[in-house]
């Protein structure tokens, strides 16, 4: 008489034996098809991944060479002088009326 231990054991290793799977039937069955998605879904990630990393140093270059589309600011005018306003006045190149948009018309 097999106690009930030996019995499980045994019928534990009937299972775990060394008869692998065949090609043939590996391919066909859902164990081969689950195994070809994974290994293209790994494929897919790292990829992926590959681009991520590529987009990520374009950025970083964007940033450093100031293409980014960060905020410019304008450069200002540089003031000229009270003289320098009277001369444009007399030459007739500066009018203050339309520079503060007054019409006397």
């Amino acid at each position: 008489m097999v106690e009930n231990g030996e019995q499980t054991n045994a019928a534990n290793q009937q299972g775990a034996g060394n008869n692998p799977v065949p090609e043939s039937v590996k391919d066909n069955s859902v164990l081969g098809k689950t195994t070809a998605m994974v290994e293209r879904a790994e494929k897919a990630n790292k990829e992926f991944s590959e681009l991520l990393d590529r987009r990520d140093k374009i950025a970083a270059e964007n940033m450093l060479a100031g293409t980014a589309g960060g905020h410019v600011e304008p450069e200002k005018e540089k003031p000229i002088s009270d003289v320098e306003y009277a001369n444009k006045f007399m030459s007739g190149e500066a009018n203050p009326l339309e520079e503060d948009d007054i019409s006397i018309n």
